[in-house]
Order: structure tokens, then sequence, then C-alpha cells
């Protein structure tokens, strides 16, 4: 492997959420089809999830598909399902035999039948690990996620606190992204985790995400450990 970025002294985010934006324009500049460039996205989503790992990131999201996404042409979509249906199994097993509990979140049930059930399969046969996990980010939008945490307070009776209202999140009992990387070139959220990203360090790239290199995400990672988080306080408070 190339020379590794990270040193002993380097702080390592205990949550890293990742816009994998780019695999569609990849595969055309190089006259292949989307569907190829995602294939390649989730085969570079996999190497990076399997290098924080070992850098000793223990929570990872990605944003693997928005709602918004839905209204993509029909073959790309189908092109996306048969990906989950030929691999998703096979990669999960991968890297959640290093005790990495799965979840996918998001308004799965938008999805075909039989892609939801391979998601739920998945999803239990980690149910019982604690400590590390992944989030897969399926027909997902922040927006949603808020409006279905506020009505399930509601339905239970209850009055939001900032406390409350993460706790009904999809990432519960999870820290709070402390580092977001998206690729593609674009500089935006695009309704991904607008809560739980609140104090999260931004770090765009402009490499597509089949191109984002376990090196990237390295500097990343030491470009974060030299970011001040204040939270509101001063720098004088923080070296006390």
């Amino acid at each position: 492997m190339a020379k590794n970025r990270i040193k002993g002294d380097t702080r390592i985010p205990q949550h890293i959420a990742i816009i994998m934006d780019g695999n569609g324009r990849w595969a055309k500049k190089r006259l292949m089809p989307r569907s190829f460039g995602h294939k390649m996205g989730m085969e570079r989503m996999i190497g990076l999830m399997e290098r924080a790992f070992d850098i000793g990131v223990p929570y990872i999201t990605v944003y693997a598909l928005s709602t918004e996404n839905l209204k993509r042409p029909e073959a790309e979509l189908n092109g996306l399902y048969d990906l989950i249906r030929n691999h998703f199994e096979k990669y999960m097993d991968r890297l959640c035999q290093k005790g990495v509990r799965l979840r996918v979140i998001g308004e799965t049930h938008l999805l075909p039948q039989d892609v939801q059930e391979i998601l739920r399969r998945s999803e239990k046969k980690t149910e019982s690990y604690e400590g590390k996990g992944i989030n897969i980010a399926l027909c997902y939008g922040s927006r949603a996620e808020l409006v279905r945490a506020t009505n399930l307070a509601v339905e239970r009776g209850e009055k939001v606190t900032e406390e409350s209202l993460s706790s009904l999140l999809y990432t519960a009992g999870q820290p709070d992204p402390d580092l977001l990387i998206r690729t593609g070139k674009e500089v935006r959220l695009s309704n991904f985790l607008l809560w739980q990203a609140a104090y999260a360090e931004l770090f765009f790239s402009n490499k597509m995400f089949p191109e984002f290199t376990d090196k990237d995400l390295e500097k990343a990672i030491v470009w974060f450990s030299g970011r001040a988080r204040r939270f509101g306080k001063t720098d004088e408070q923080l070296a006390q």
C-alpha cells in the first residue's frame, strides 16, 4: 500500500458520512453506461468502508440513493436494483464479519419487494452487533426523516426536545457524523443528514466517487484531525 497518512496522534472521526456522488458522470466520461459507474461505485464504497474500519472509524453512513433519485430513468434504477440483488449480501457479509451492525435507512418500502427482502435479511444477520455500524441510506431524504420523527413524537403525545427528536431518527444511539465527505465536485448536502450533520466538518472532493481512493480518505481524516471543533466555545476554553 502507498504511504499511510494516518499517524498515531491523528484524531479519528467517530462517524463518517459520505455522499458518494459522480458514479454516472465517471462512467459517461469513459463512454460506459451509467450502470457500470454505479457498480464501480459500490465496489469503491466497500473498499472505503474496509479502510475506515481498519483506521478505527466505528460508524459510517453512505448516501446510496435519495428519494429524489427515484425520478431517474427506469433503466438506471433497475440497474441499481440489480446491483443490490446480485452483490449486496455478499459485500455486506464481508464487511459485517468485523462485527459491524448494518442498518438500511430511508423509505425502503418504495423499493421492489424482492430488494426489500434482501435488505431485511442482511440487517437481521447483524442485529445483535454493537459498537460499530454501517448505515446505507436508500430512498432516503433528511426532511422526510425529520417529518417521520416528529409524527412519531406526536403519536406518542410527547413534547419534542433535541434529545427526544434525536432518539426518533434512523441513527438513534449512534454518535452524530463529525466528518461528512462529498465527492463529485458538488458543494451541497442534498437533503442528507441535515439534523445529524449540524456540527460535521464538511470535506468536498472534485473527484468522482469511483476514483476516490483510500489515500483520499486518509487525507480527509488528517484534514479533519487538524480542525478546531469548538461547538460555540473559544480557543482558550478548548485549551483548558
